[in-house]
């Protein structure tokens, strides 16, 4: 292959005019900026550009020949789709060079508004695998910012597949949680990170415990806080894994932070590219680098797991903390009585005095509780997807019985698939008597299409926000979504309402943060080994936070680490503001079959009207929490009226 200027690109970040200006003049190919709303950096407002500003940018850029990307990379909840259209509007008179999308909305908007305007898929969107790809380049998508979970030998692979574009972050902050998978802070302060508002819950203190005993095993440090990438001295294994265009972190970062950041990656770049085969690191540009490092450096996944040192455990370089650990509120706290107290029920989509109650699903992790869920009243059990550790996977076997014992009793079964999944799709026999399939992410969805003609159930990992978002899917096949659990009680109600596809609302049970890729057990359990002590996964540990909350750690069969609230979602007391949505599904993957059993009936109690107040003395085993619905509103970036 022969190199040259063009063959990669420097991508930079501006925040503001005089970050614009320092970028291009340091050797920027091109530059991501945001307008005023639509985008992931939303927390001051002397930053982003306004309407006139973007256009300003767009014709200075082109004038030196650098190319500007505008980020509209957010979750978009209902009322902010007409402000949305008549930005995307805007935008097709100015002309970037492409728009960066996380919300299946935009990706709707564009086609039906005949916005001609390149599309690249935010890193938000969690791409993992080639179907996923496959299906976004036939709407319109022409490059992907990969997920920071691949190495760069998986990122190889899915260019060759697909042949899109790749994107690459391979300088700046980093994420625990897989992009797009977090909803710590949307959920505990109404700020969500997948809309530009993250209040950073990996950057607090947590001690490691049993969550059994209560014992300390891992005292109080950093332990999420991932230092900074840096691919500084690995950009031929980049170019070599076919990645495109270089991404620098750091929007909010001064305008001197910028230059001299993206002046000493165009000279090293350059400095590969004028003689690969002769090639060294430049040491000197390197210490500079490492001497102006806001974090300590890391690879995160480039080359593999990471380790203890690429985690900031002191915390003594974290440069803001924008957060505290808080008490999550109760079920009944006072504001989330209130909230509900005032807001109207949500309507039936097709309104009627003879419309029946939602359906009552669970999810489960095995077949006792299947079983259980079955006698006790719900309707619908998924089952299937990740297993927690000591349970074992469903096997084809158990699939069978499952849907055997629902079947007698008049009952649907679900096989749910994994939310995050490379080449993990193992069942190829669809002859299984299913009632349908849950998926958690496009590729799956575009894999099942092919595998069997059972419905399609989209899970609540679409992050689904508003209606446009799920008319996108139904159009795909789906005969159900899920609705966001950053979604307050007004904002889901209008999903609802508006939404083509019949929604359903989670309202009960253990509820995930956050999903990681990390080995946290190899990162801070005491005496892990994984070939030695391998049995030490099948205990319950936990993360407790300053404030005392409980957050119960999990891992599946993918070796994938689920963390989980302090206290599980019940709305239990104000089911019946819920009863105009498709169906109601409680989670209890984390629960025992009795435990199962026991809520799987009050809901069915509440939903046949039958429910009495001894339901607080039944489930009171596990502390029960209110998640999003203290807020009248998810936060968004149009700061529109709450």
């Amino acid at each position: 292959m022969t190199l040259d200027r063009k063959s990669v690109e420097l991508l930079a970040p501006a925040g503001q005019w005089n970050s614009l200006v320092a970028a291009i003049e340091a050797g920027a190919d091109a530059v991501y900026l945001g307008g005023k709303a639509f985008n992931m950096r939303v927390h001051r407002s002397d930053f982003n550009f306004d309407d006139a500003q973007l256009k300003a940018a767009v014709e200075f850029a082109h004038e030196r020949g650098v190319k500007i990307y505008v980020t509209l990379n957010n979750l978009i909840s209902a009322e902010e789709i007409a402000p949305l259209e008549k930005y995307l509007a805007y935008l097709n008179e100015i002309q970037p060079d492409s728009i960066l999308v996380q919300d299946l909305a935009v990706i709707n908007l564009v086609r039906k508004l005949g916005i001609k305007i390149p599309m690249h898929a935010s890193v938000m969107m969690n791409t993992h695998n080639f179907q996923t790809i496959e299906l976004l380049k036939k709407f319109g998508i022409t490059r992907v910012v990969v997920g920071r979970e691949l190495t760069l030998t998986e990122v190889a692979l899915l260019k060759e597949r697909t042949g899109i574009e790749v994107e690459y972050f391979m300088h700046g902050d980093m994420c625990f949680a897989e992009s797009g998978q977090c909803i710590h802070s949307g959920v505990v302060f109404g700020q969500s990170g997948n809309r530009g508002r993250c209040m950073k819950p990996c950057r607090w203190i947590y001690k490691l415990i049993d969550e059994t005993t209560g014992e300390t095993l891992n005292d109080f440090s950093y332990k999420l806080a991932l230092n900074d990438m840096c691919m500084f001295r690995n950009i031929p294994d980049l170019i070599q894994a076919g990645v495109v265009s270089f991404k620098i972190e750091g929007r909010m970062r001064p305008p001197e932070f910028v230059r001299r950041l993206v002046s000493t990656y165009r000279q090293e770049i350059d400095s590969y590219l004028a003689d690969p085969a002769g090639y060294s690191v430049n040491e000197e540009r390197f210490a500079e680098l490492y001497k102006n490092r806001v974090r300590d450096f890391t690879t995160t996944f480039a080359f593999g797991m990471p380790t203890i040192k690429d985690i900031g455990i002191t915390g003594e370089r974290e440069p803001k903390i924008f957060s505290r650990a808080v008490v999550e509120p109760s079920f009944d706290d006072e504001a989330v009585k209130n909230i509900f107290a005032e807001e109207r029920a949500i309507k039936p989509l097709v309104p009627s005095p003879y419309s029946p109650a939602p359906k009552l699903s669970a999810r489960v992790s095995s077949l006792e509780s299947a079983e259980a869920a079955i006698k006790n009243g719900a309707d619908v059990i998924y089952i299937g997807g990740e297993i927690f550790k000591p349970l074992k996977p469903f096997t084809l076997s158990k699939i069978k019985k499952a849907v055997e014992i629902a079947h007698a009793a008049g009952k649907k079964i679900i096989l749910a698939t994994p939310r995050t999944f490379k080449e993990e799709i193992g069942i190829r026999n669809w002859e299984l008597g299913i009632d349908g399939v849950m998926v958690g992410n496009l590729g799956t969805l575009n894999s099942i299409r092919t595998l069997t003609d059972a419905p399609i159930y989209a899970d609540f990992s679409f992050n689904l926000f508003n209606p446009v978002a799920a008319d996108f899917l139904k159009n795909l096949g789906a005969v159900q979504a899920t609705a966001s659990l950053e979604l307050s009680f007004a904002q889901v109600r209008s999903v609802v309402e508006n939404s083509p596809l019949p929604i359903e609302i989670i309202v009960h049970g253990a509820i995930e943060s956050m999903i990681s890729d990390h080995n946290i057990a190899k990162l801070y359990l005491p005496d892990y080994d994984e070939f030695a002590t391998p049995d030490k996964l099948n205990r319950h540990y936990a993360l407790e936070d300053e404030a005392g909350e409980i957050h119960s750690l999990r891992v599946d069969q993918f070796k994938r680490w689920h963390i989980f609230f302090g206290k599980d979602l019940c709305l239990l007391p104000y089911v019946e503001k819920f009863f105009g949505a498709a169906s109601l599904r409680i989670e209890a993957q984390n629960y025992s079959p009795e435990v199962t059993a026991q809520v799987v009936k009050l809901y069915r109690d509440a939903l046949d009207g039958k429910l009495s107040d001894k339901w607080k003395m039944v489930s009171g085993q596990r502390k029960l929490g209110a998640g999003i619905y203290r807020f009248k509103q998810s936060k968004n970036s149009l700061q529109l009226s709450s």
